[in-house]
C-alpha cells in the first residue's frame, strides 16, 4: 500500500480544479510521490521535504500548464527528479517526454520512476541540455526553474523543430527576460497559471522563432 495514500483526496481535488480527471491520474502521481519522498530522504533530491507541501509546490504546480502543452516531443530541460516533465508525462495522451537531467544522483531515480511506473513515454538523458545532440528533434522544450529566457535558449534552443515553442514556467512576469530575448525568438503568448493551494503569481511564458522573413 502507498504510504501517501491519505493525501490522495487532496491531490484529486487539485486534479479536478485543473480540469484533470481524478482517477486514475490521482494514484499514479501518487506512486511518483512516493518514490520521491523515499529517495529525497538519502538522496536529497529536492529542498521540499514534506510530502504535503509536494502536492502543491511540485505535482500540481507542474500540471497548471498542461491546457498549453500539445502531445508531440516535449524535452525536460533540467529537470532534477523529473518536474514538470514525469507529472506531464502521466497526464497527457501522445506526449513524449525526455528528461534532460546532468546530476547522476538525479538521473539514478528518474530511471527508477520509468522502470517501476513503466512509463513507456519517458526517456531518461544523463547529460547538459547544450550537449544534447537532437537538433529540431522536438516540438516543444520546457523549464521550470533552470534559468532566463535568454539562458533556456542558449542551451537548448537548438533541439526545437521549426515552429517549437519553449514553455518556461515562471514567477511573477519576467518582462525584463523578455526585452532580452535574443535575435530571432519572440513571445508568443503570456498565461496566468493558477496552482491549486498555492499563493503568488505563476506565469507560463510560450517563446518560438520569429518566421522567416520573405524573400
Amino acid at each position: 500500500m502507498n504510504p501517501l495514500t491519505p493525501l490522495l483526496p487532496e491531490l484529486e481535488a487539485g486534479l479536478v480544479a485543473l480540469g484533470l480527471p481524478a482517477q486514475p491520474l490521482g494514484a499514479r502521481l501518487l506512486d511518483y510521490l512516493a518514490l520521491l519522498d523515499r529517495w529525497n530522504r538519502t538522496y536529497n533530491l529536492t529542498a521540499v521535504r514534506d510530502p504535503r507541501e509536494m502536492l502543491g509546490k511540485h505535482l500540481l504546480d507542474s500540471l497548471s500548464m498542461w491546457p498549453h502543452v500539445h502531445a508531440g516531443k516535449l524535452a525536460d530541460l533540467g529537470t532534477g527528479p523529473g518536474l514538470p516533465g514525469i507529472p506531464l508525462a502521466m497526464a497527457i495522451p501522445g506526449l513524449q517526454v525526455t528528461l534532460v537531467e546532468s546530476i547522476s544522483k538525479k538521473t539514478r531515480f528518474l530511471r527508477e520512476v520509468v522502470r517501476q511506473l513503466g512509463l513507456d513515454n519517458v526517456r531518461v538523458l544523463d547529460s547538459r541540455a547544450e550537449a544534447v545532440d537532437e537538433p529540431g528533434a522536438y516540438d516543444q522544450v520546457t523549464a521550470r526553474a533552470m534559468d532566463t529566457l535568454a539562458g533556456i535558449l542558449a542551451v537548448g534552443g537548438h533541439l526545437l523543430a521549426p515552429g517549437g515553442r519553449l514553455l518556461a514556467m515562471k514567477g511573477q512576469r519576467p518582462d525584463a527576460e523578455i526585452a532580452a530575448l535574443p535575435a530571432g525568438w519572440r513571445v508568443e503568448s503570456i498565461q496566468d497559471l493558477a496552482v491549486p493551494g498555492l499563493e503568488g503569481d505563476r506565469h507560463l511564458v510560450t517563446v518560438t522563432r520569429d518566421p522567416p522573413q520573405a524573400a
